[in-house]
C-alpha cells in the first residue's frame, strides 16, 4: 500500500482511538501526527522534521496576540470590569421582559467584546446573575441555560482568539476579520434575546421588568466607558494602522491592568496567580498550534484534502448541498472538539473546496468559527456548558435541556449567516479591508 495512504489512516485512527481513550486532543494528535510523520520518513528524519515543524507552527509574530489577549481576559476577570458590564447591561436591559435573563445576554456580549473568552465569561457573568436570577423566580437551569448560551457570542465579537487561529491558518486579515465578526455576533446575541422574550411570555412569573432611575442609568453608563473604551482604543487602532494586532493585545493588556489597579480590584499580590493562569491556557493553545503544523503536514502528503474535496464535489457540484455538508461536519465535529484544534486541521480541508465555488475566506471563516462555537455548548466535550453548569452548581443534564430552544434559535442564525454572506463582508467591506 502507498505510504502516504497509510501514514493518513494511521493519522486519523490515532486521533479517533487516543481521544475515545480521553487523551488530551494536543496529545493525541501530535503522538498520532508523530508516528505517520515516522511511517512516511523514518523515526530518526521524523524527530528532526517534526521539532522543525512544531517550532515552525509557534514561530509566530501574528501568534503573539493570543496569550496577550488571554491575559487581558484574566485582568479584566479579576479586575472588577465584569461588575461595571453588567450594571451596564442592566440598564440597557432593565425595560424587556425577562429583564435579568436579558441583561445576562446583554452582558456576555458586552464583556466577550473586551475579553474574546467565552469560558471567562460564563463563568465571570453566571457567578454575578446566576443568584439573582434565582431570586426573581427563575429555575437555575433556565438561568444556567441563558448564561451558556450567551457565552460564546464572545468567540465572534473581536478581539476574538479563534478569529487570530483561523487567520493564521487561512492566511487572511485579522483586521478583516475581527470587523466581519460584528455582524454574527450580535446575530448571536439577539438569537438569545428573542428566546428569552419568548420563554418571558410563557412564563410570566418568572423574572419582572426593571425600570432603573434615570439618574442611576447615566452614572451607570458612566463607570462602564472605561471597560468599553477598549474596544475602541485596540479595533480603531488596528482599523487606522496606528499598532498591528498584536500590539493592539499588548495594549489590551496595559489598559486593563490599569483599570484594575485604578478600581483597586487587582493587587501586586494577585500577578503571579493571574500570570499563572494566562501561562496555563497560552501553553495549552500553542501547543495544539504547533502539533496541529505536523498534523497539516502529513495530511497534505497523504493528499487528505484532495480526496474530502474531490469526495465532496463527487456527490455534488451544489454550493449550496455542499456548505450544508460541511455545516454537518463541522456540527458534528464541534461536539468533541476544542474550536482552536478543529479550526486548524479542517480549515485546510475546507478552505481550499469553499474557495473553488467563491466563498469569501473571510465569510467562510465566520461560518466555520460560529458552528464550532456551537460545539462549546454541547456535550460531551462543551467547555462552556461544563463551566456553566459548575457555577450554577448543578449537573450538565438540566441544562442541556433549558438550552434546546436556545441550540435551535441559533442553527438557524447559523444557516442565515452562511446563506447571506454580506452579513459578514459588509461591514469590512465598508471600511476597505476586503480586496
Amino acid at each position: 500500500m502507498d505510504p502516504a495512504i497509510i501514514a493518513g489512516i494511521i493519522l486519523l485512527v490515532g486521533i479517533v482511538v487516543l481521544l475515545a481513550l480521553a487523551v488530551p486532543i494536543a496529545v493525541a494528535v501530535g503522538f498520532s501526527s508523530f508516528i505517520a510523520l515516522a511511517v512516511v520518513i523514518g523515526p530518526e528524519p521524523a524527530s528532526f522534521v517534526g521539532a522543525q515543524r512544531l517550532f515552525t507552527g509557534i514561530n509566530s509574530f501574528t501568534l503573539l496576540a493570543i496569550p496577550f489577549f488571554i491575559l487581558a481576559g484574566e485582568l479584566m476577570n479579576t479586575g472588577g470590569i465584569a461588575a461595571r458590564l453588567i450594571d451596564a447591561a442592566k440598564v440597557l436591559a432593565g425595560r424587556m421582559p425577562g429583564s435579568l435573563a436579558q441583561t445576562n445576554v446583554v452582558a456576555n456580549a458586552l464583556f466577550g467584546s473586551v475579553s474574546g473568552a467565552a469560558v471567562a465569561s460564563a463563568a465571570a457573568i453566571g457567578t454575578v446573575m446566576g443568584p439573582r436570577q434565582r431570586e426573581e423566580g427563575y429555575t437555575r437551569s433556565y438561568s444556567a441555560a441563558v448564561n451558556v448560551a450567551s457565552a460564546p457570542a464572545g468567540m465572534l465579537i473581536p478581539p476574538s482568539n479563534t478569529l487570530i487561529v483561523y487567520s493564521l491558518v487561512s492566511s487572511t486579515s485579522i483586521a478583516a476579520l475581527f470587523m466581519a465578526g460584528y455582524g454574527p455576533g450580535l446575530l448571536w446575541a439577539l438569537a438569545c434575546i428573542v428566546v428569552v422574550l419568548l420563554y418571558s411570555r410563557r412564563h410570566p412569573g418568572a423574572g419582572r421588568t426593571q425600570r432603573v432611575p434615570l439618574g442611576v442609568a447615566v452614572r451607570t453608563l458612566l463607570k462602564a466607558v472605561l471597560p468599553l473604551l477598549m474596544i475602541v482604543i485596540v479595533i480603531g487602532g488596528i482599523l487606522t494602522g496606528v499598532f498591528t494586532p498584536t500590539e493592539s493585545a499588548v495594549i489590551a493588556v496595559l489598559y486593563s491592568f490599569v483599570l484594575g489597579l485604578a478600581y483597586r480590584q487587582i493587587s501586586l499580590r494577585q500577578l503571579p496567580g493571574i500570570l499563572l493562569n494566562a501561562t496555563r491556557t497560552t501553553a495549552i493553545v500553542m501547543l495544539l498550534v504547533g502539533v496541529s503544523t505536523i498534523m497539516a503536514w502529513v495530511m497534505s502528503y497523504s493528499r487528505i484534502p484532495q480526496l474530502i474535496s474531490d469526495g465532496l464535489l463527487g456527490v455534488t457540484e451544489s454550493p449550496t448541498l455542499i456548505l450544508l455538508m460541511i455545516l454537518l461536519v463541522l456540527l458534528a465535529v464541534g461536539t468533541f472538539l476544542d474550536p482552536t484544534p478543529a479550526i486548524l486541521i479542517f480549515t485546510p480541508i475546507f478552505l481550499p473546496v469553499v474557495v473553488s465555488f467563491g466563498i469569501d475566506p473571510i465569510h467562510f471563516g465566520l461560518i466555520i468559527v460560529f458552528a464550532l462555537s456551537l460545539g462549546t455548548i454541547t456535550p460531551p466535550v462543551g467547555n462552556v456548558l461544563f463551566v456553566g453548569a459548575r457555577v450554577a452548581g448543578l449537573r450538565v443534564e438540566p441544562v442541556i435541556k433549558a438550552l434546546v430552544p436556545f441550540f435551535l434559535a441559533l442553527a438557524i442564525v447559523l444557516l442565515v449567516v452562511t446563506f447571506v454572506p454580506q452579513l459578514s463582508l459588509w461591514l469590512p467591506g465598508a471600511v476597505g479591508l476586503l480586496e
